[in-house]
C-alpha cells in the first residue's frame, strides 16, 4: 500500500484495543477510503456492507439483508425497520468465532439518508450492546463527509462523543503520487508529475487513469476533454457525493474561483448569495475539513479577519478550463501547450502546490522542527502569499515562481521583493528578521540579485515530505 501509514496504524490500534471501538473514516470521493479498510484488513471482516446510491429505504433493508444472510445469518428474516435490521446484525455477530469482531459499513450516508430513525438504531446498537462488549470493532465509512461529520462524528444526540477514532483520508502528497505514478509504470518527470497534480490534486483513483505510453498532454485530453467520460463528469459528481444539499458548497467554491488571493466571509456571503451566519460557518467547516478550501489570517491578525482560499487544483481546473471549452475540441490541453494562457496558469497553481506541500519548503530551509505559522499577507501596494513565522525569531517571505529551466532573477524581481520586505516590516512593525526566500521549478541562477536572497527551495524539495 502506497502512504496511508498513519491511517493504516490508527485502524490496526483500534483493532488491537481491549475494548470495543468506533471507527469513522471520511474524505472526499474516489481518495481511498474503501480501499483503505479493506486492505489494511485482507477482506477479513465478520460482517462488511455498502450502502446503495440512490436506493430507497426498502431497496436499503433489502441489502443489507441479503449481506447477512450470506454472511452468518442464512435464515435472516424479513426487516422491518434499521433497529429490527441491527437488531439481527447482533445473530451474524455472536455467530462470529473471530476474536476480534470487525464490522465495515461501507457508503454508510446513502443508508442514513433514506431513513431518518436509521441513526437512532446506530445508537441504539452501539450504546445499548456493542460498546458494552469488548471484541466489536465498527468502521464506518462514507464519502458524503457533510453528512458523517454532522450525523457520526459530531452528533449532538446520542451519537456524542461516540465515536473513538477519527480518520480523515487525504489526498496523496506529491511524494505518496510519484511512488504511485512507478507503481504503474509511468515514465513521467517530476516537472510532468507536478503538472499532473496541479490539475488532478492527490486523488488516487484520478491518477489510476492515466495511461502508459501517452504525454501528460495526452492523458488529460483523454480524460476531460474527448468525450470518454472518465473524468469530464466528475465536476457534478464530486459535489453531489460529498454535500447531500451541494447548491451552497457549489455557490461558494464559485465565488472564491473568482478571486485568487482568497476572500473573507463576508466577501463570500456576498458574492454567493448566502446570509452571514452560522449555517455558512458550517458550509465554510465543512469544506475546509474536505481539503477545498484553506483558513488562514494575515500576520497580525485575529481568526475573526480570517480569509478562506480555494485551493483544490481540480476544482480550480474545472472553472479555469472545463467550463471554457466551449469548441468540445478533444485536444484542447494540447492546443495549449505553450501558450500565455498554460503558462499564466502553471503560475498559480505551482503557487497552489507549494502552499499544498509547506512541509517541504521548510525541510529545505532546515525548519522541520521550529514551530511555525503559517500566513498570507498584503497592503495596498504589496501582497504575500505565503509568510512562515518562526518561533526562531525569522520570518520567511516566500516568492514562488514557475519556471522551465533555472531562473534568472531580474531587476524587476528585486524592486518587487525589496518592496514586499519593506511595506511588510513597515506596516507590522515586526522585530524579527525578515528573510527572503525562493521557491523555484529548477533552483536560481547566481546573478546578482540572486545574493539578496536568504534562501530557496525547488520543486524537488516540495517531493521531500
Amino acid at each position: 500500500m502506497i502512504g496511508r501509514q498513519k491511517e493504516r496504524s490508527r485502524l490496526l490500534e483500534a483493532f488491537a484495543s481491549e475494548d470495543s471501538e468506533f471507527v469513522a473514516v471520511y474524505g472526499r470521493r474516489r481518495v481511498g477510503k474503501t480501499f483503505l479498510v479493506r486492505e489494511t484488513f485482507d477482506q477479513s471482516f465478520t460482517f462488511q456492507h455498502t450502502g446503495v446510491k440512490n436506493g430507497s429505504r426498502q431497496i436499503q433493508l433489502s441489502r443489507f439483508r441479503q449481506s447477512m444472510i450470506e454472511q452468518g445469518h442464512p435464515s435472516c428474516p424479513e426487516l422491518k425497520d434499521w433497529f429490527d435490521a441491527f437488531d439481527n446484525l447482533k445473530t451474524v455477530i455472536k455467530a462470529s468465532a473471530a476474536e476480534r469482531k470487525v464490522v465495515f459499513i461501507d457508503e454508510i450516508p446513502w443508508m442514513g439518508r433514506s431513513d431518518r430513525n436509521f441513526i437512532s438504531a446506530v445508537e441504539n446498537f452501539w450504546n445499548g450492546w456493542a460498546s458494552a462488549r469488548k471484541d466489536i470493532l465498527l468502521i464506518v465509512c462514507g464519502s458524503a463527509t457533510s453528512w458523517v461529520l454532522e450525523k457520526i462524528v459530531h452528533n449532538r444526540d446520542g451519537l456524542h462523543n461516540r465515536v473513538t477514532y477519527r480518520i480523515r483520508l487525504d489526498p496523496f502528497t506529491l511524494r505518496e503520487c510519484e511512488e504511485y505514478a512507478q507503481s504503474r509504470g509511468l515514465a513521467y518527470t517530476r516537472d510532468q508529475l507536478a503538472e499532473c497534480y496541479m490539475i488532478l490534486g492527490g486523488v488516487p483513483m484520478y491518477w489510476r487513469y492515466l495511461e502508459r505510453g501517452k504525454s501528460v498532454a495526452q492523458n488529460i485530453d483523454e480524460m476531460f476533454f474527448s468525450g470518454s467520460e472518465k473524468l469530464e463528469d466528475e465536476f457534478d459528481e464530486l459535489y453531489a457525493s460529498l454535500f447531500e444539499h451541494p447548491e451552497p458548497y457549489l455557490a461558494i467554491v464559485t465565488a472564491m474561483a473568482k478571486k485568487k488571493c482568497g476572500m473573507t466571509r463576508e466577501e463570500v456571503a456576498d458574492v454567493a448569495g448566502l446570509e452571514n451566519g452560522g449555517a455558512l460557518s458550517r458550509y465554510l467547516k465543512v469544506l475546509e475539513q474536505c481539503g477545498f478550501i484553506r483558513k488562514f489570517t494575515e500576520i497580525g491578525k485575529k481568526t475573526k479577519g480570517a480569509v478562506f482560499q480555494l485551493i483544490d487544483n481540480f476544482t480550480l481546473f474545472y472553472f479555469r478550463f472545463m467550463e471554457s471549452n466551449k469548441a468540445n475540441d478533444p485536444h484542447y490541453w494540447s492546443a495549449m501547450a505553450d501558450t500565455r494562457v498554460h503558462s499564466t496558469w502553471a503560475g498559480l497553481a505551482f503557487e497552489r502546490l507549494c502552499l499544498q506541500h509547506i512541509d517541504g519548503i521548510k525541510h529545505a530551509l532546515g525548519i522541520s522542527g521550529v514551530l511555525t505559522n503559517v500566513h498570507s499577507w498584503r497592503n495596498a501596494n504589496a501582497q504575500v502569499d505565503l509568510l512562515i513565522d518562526r518561533r526562531d525569531g525569522i520570518i520567511n517571505i516566500c516568492e514562488m515562481k514557475y519556471w522551465a529551466g533555472l531562473y534568472a532573477m531580474t531587476a524587476a524581481d528585486d524592486a518587487a521583493l525589496m518592496n514586499k520586505r519593506a511595506e511588510f516590516k513597515a506596516a507590522t512593525k515586526t522585530r524579527k528578521a525578515v528573510h527572503l526566500t525562493m521557491v523555484t521549478s529548477f533552483g536560481v541562477k547566481p546573478n546578482a540579485y540572486s545574493g539578496k536572497v536568504q534562501s530557496f527551495a525547488t520543486l524537488d524539495d516540495l517531493f521531500a515530505m
